[in-house]
Formats: structure tokens, C-alpha cells, sequence
């Protein structure tokens, strides 16, 4: 059953036209409140303009409030037509009260729009919002200042520096979201980057240990393509069924380059490789001249899809390591299961030359100390007192130091 995913905070609930309008509600309240004689007080904070008690002042309250309101259903589609709207508004409430500014309380609603336009919409149309903004401020003081009227400029710079203040975490939140953004991509980019990195390391592992089998059974079928004619027929039939499956597995691979990362079908299709795949490991090592026995210690049970992979990927890079560079006519992979842990050790009888020891260009010991670093668990390769070469790798099951 999936997961319910959490309900979304309220701010995100309703649209930025919503809470404009609950602004200029909540400041056409506190407009009538103050201009009324509250219990407690000896009269109104505020004197009311003869106005507001005849016809056109509540006509003016009127059409204010269905221009805020064109202007919040306006707000997502044209942001700076519903800013005009809105500033027009608040001069239209401005006139029945007698004020000799714009109050704070009609201009709320307002910086509420100033927010959302700052917050969602880029620069160039955030600067013309706020310039329009305090343009309206100014021309307002401008024009009673003009006609000889009283001018409010302390109360005006107020409410200008709020509006400003608006805007600026308005910007602050865009910031914010864009660095976020910018930070999911940098790390889908490193997901996708990390993908491609083991997708390369599984391909070397293919490549490696196919050319490796495939160079030991051409060069078996040309010594024995004329005395044993049937035996190199089988040889070559080997290195043609080897280099159609690395063929196969190198095209998934490409295919998974190209598209960035594997699509949820191409897992399913394409599992990635598991102990269980040690005996066909084994066999056609086997037929391709180096004999490979495969031993199973504890009781063999299910691992976490990393743990497989990767037990897998030792075992194998260690055996192609045997046939590229030991000269050594058999080796011996041996699996342990143990409570909490699961061991792949494998042992050959070559010379145990440093030449053995580096695994040749590419990944070699230094893929699978980095495959079981990433897992927390030990690593040792060595040449072995007796003769030979030893790779041991021990890996923790997460499972039981969960439950521990």
C-alpha cells in the first residue's frame, strides 16, 4: 500500500490571491474597529470622515474591495495588472477616511501581492511590482502636497518601509528556492554520475573476465585444430557463446550510458548478477583450461542484492586475475555464510608474482578493496607462504547489525 504523503502546510493550501484577500478583509475590519469606540476607551483611535457615514463612503469601501478582489483572482496569471488594481483600491478606500496617507491597513494587502510576486516570479518582473509599489506611495503624498492638502509623510514612510520589507523576503524566499533547485539537480547529477561509475566498473569486470576466456580457448582450439579437430570445434563454439553474452551485457551497458540510468523495465529484464552464479563461473573457466572448484561453507541463504553483486564480482575478478596472470592450472573459490557475515576467498597455486598481485591496467584489486570498502568490510590479497595467491574479502550482512 503506498505511503500517504503529509498534508501540505496551510501558507501552502490556499493561493497567494487567497491570502491577499484575507488581508484586505482583516485591514477592512481593523479599519471599522479603530474608527469605533471600543470597551475600554474613552473614544475611537481614529476620527471618522463624514464620508464613511453617507452614501459614497461606503460606496468607495465598495468598489475598493471588488478591485482587491479582481486583483487577487488576477494575481497568478498577470501579477503587475493585479498590482495596478490593488493600489488603486487602496486610494479608493483612502478617500472616506478622512486620512492624509495611504494607512497601513488598506495597504496590507498589498504587501501581501508584493511577497507572492517576489517570491514566485523572477526579477524583472519582481523590480516593476516594488517600484510600482512605492511610485503609488509617492504619487499619492505628491499629489495632496500639490493641492495645498495636509500630507502624512512619517505614517507614509512607515508603510513604505513595510512594503519593502516584503518584497526583500519575498526575494529571499525565490533565493531559496532556487538554490534548492540548483542543489536536487547537482545531486541527481552525482546519482546519475555514480551510476555511470559502477556501470563502468561492471563493465570492465565482463570485459576482463571474457577476454580472458576467450584468449585461453582460441589458443587451445590452435594448438589442437589438427589433432583433435571435434575438441577445437567445442573451443570455438565456447569463445563464440562467451563473446555473444559479453557482446549482449556490453550493449545493456551502453544502452544505460546513453539514457544516464537504467529505466525500472531494464532491471527487471536485466538482474543484476549473484552467487548463484558461481558454478557457471566455474564451468566455463573449467572449459576454458583453468580448472575452478567452487566450495560452500555455513548455510547458503539470501543476501541483500548489494552484498550478491558485489561477493560475485570478487570472486570473478579474482578468478579472471588467475587465468590472465598466474599461470596456475587451478584455483578454489570458497563461500562462507556465517551469522553475520558472508566470506569469498579464493586461492590458486601460481607464482604469486607482483605482476600477479597488480591485476594488470585497470581495476583490478584496487575495484574490489573499493568494492568492500563501500560495504564496511576487510580486504587482504597476498601471495600465500605455501605458493599461490590468496584473495579474501569478509563482508558484514546489514541485516544482522540491525537486529544486534
Amino acid at each position: 500500500m503506498p505511503a500517504t504523503p503529509p498534508p501540505r502546510p496551510l501558507v501552502k493550501r490556499l493561493s497567494p490571491g487567497a491570502w491577499a484577500a484575507i488581508a484586505w478583509s482583516a485591514g477592512l475590519a481593523v479599519t471599522v474597529l479603530t474608527r469605533m469606540r471600543l470597551p475600554g476607551e474613552s473614544g475611537p483611535r481614529f476620527r471618522p470622515g463624514i464620508q464613511l457615514f453617507r452614501w459614497d463612503g461606503p460606496a468607495f469601501l465598495l468598489v475598493a474591495t471588488a478591485l482587491t478582489l479582481a486583483g487577487c483572482a488576477l494575481l497568478p496569471r498577470r501579477p503587475l495588472s493585479a498590482l495596478c488594481l490593488m493600489l488603486l483600491a487602496t486610494i479608493c478606500a483612502t478617500f472616506p477616511l478622512s486620512e492624509v496617507e495611504i494607512p497601513m491597513a488598506q495597504f496590507v494587502a498589498v504587501d501581501v501581492a508584493l511577497y507572492a510576486v517576489a517570491a514566485a516570479r523572477p526579477r524583472r518582473t519582481a523590480l516593476p511590482a516594488l517600484a510600482l509599489a512605492v511610485g503609488t506611495l509617492v504619487g499619492f503624498l505628491a499629489f495632496r502636497w500639490l493641492m495645498g492638502w495636509p500630507v502624512g509623510m512619517s505614517a507614509e514612510l512607515a508603510v513604505a518601509l513595510v512594503a519593502v520589507v516584503a518584497w526583500l523576503l519575498g526575494r529571499s524566499a525565490h533565493q531559496a528556492q532556487e538554490y534548492a533547485e540548483r542543489a536536487r539537480a547537482q545531486v541527481e547529477r552525482q546519482a546519475v554520475t555514480a551510476e555511470r561509475l559502477r556501470i563502468a566498473r561492471e563493465m570492465h569486470d565482463l570485459v576482463a573476465h571474457t577476454i580472458g576466456v576467450v584468449a585461453l580457448q582460441a589458443g587451445a582450439a590452435a594448438r589442437i585444430v589438427e589433432s583433435r579437430p571435434d575438441r577445437a570445434r567445442e573451443a570455438m563454439l565456447a569463445v563464440e557463446t562467451a563473446g555473444r553474452e559479453a557482446l549482449s551485457g556490453l550493449r545493456r551497458m551502453v544502452g544505460a550510458l546513453r539514457e544516464g540510468e537504467p529505466s525500472t523495465d531494464e532491471l527487471e529484464l536485466t538482474p543484476a548478477a549473484t552467487l548463484a552464479g558461481l558454478d557457471r563461473l566455474a564451468a566455463a573457466t573449467t572449459a576454458a583450461g583453468v580448472r575452478v572448484d567452487v566450495r560452500w561453507d555455513g548455510e547458503r541463504r539470501a543476501l541483500p542484492p548489494e552484498l550478491e553483486l558485489s561477493a560475485f564480482r570478487i570472486a570473478q575478478e579474482s578468478v579472471t586475475n588467475v587465468v590472465r596472470h598466474s599461470g596456475a592450472a587451478s584455483c578454489e573459490v570458497r563461500v562462507a555464510f556465517g551469522e553475520a557475515y558472508v566470506s569469498v576467498t579464493v586461492t590458486d597455486e601460481g607464482d604469486g608474482s607482483p605482476r600477479a598481485a597488480s591485476g594488470g591496467p585497470g581495476l583490478g584489486l584496487a575495484g574490489m578493496r573499493e568494492r568492500v570498502a563501500l560495504l564496511h568490510g576487510e580486504f587482504a590479497a597476498g601471495p600465500r607462504p605455501e605458493g599461490g595467491w590468496r584473495v579474501s574479502a569478509r563482508l558484514p550482512v546489514p541485516a544482522y547489525e540491525e537486529a544486534r
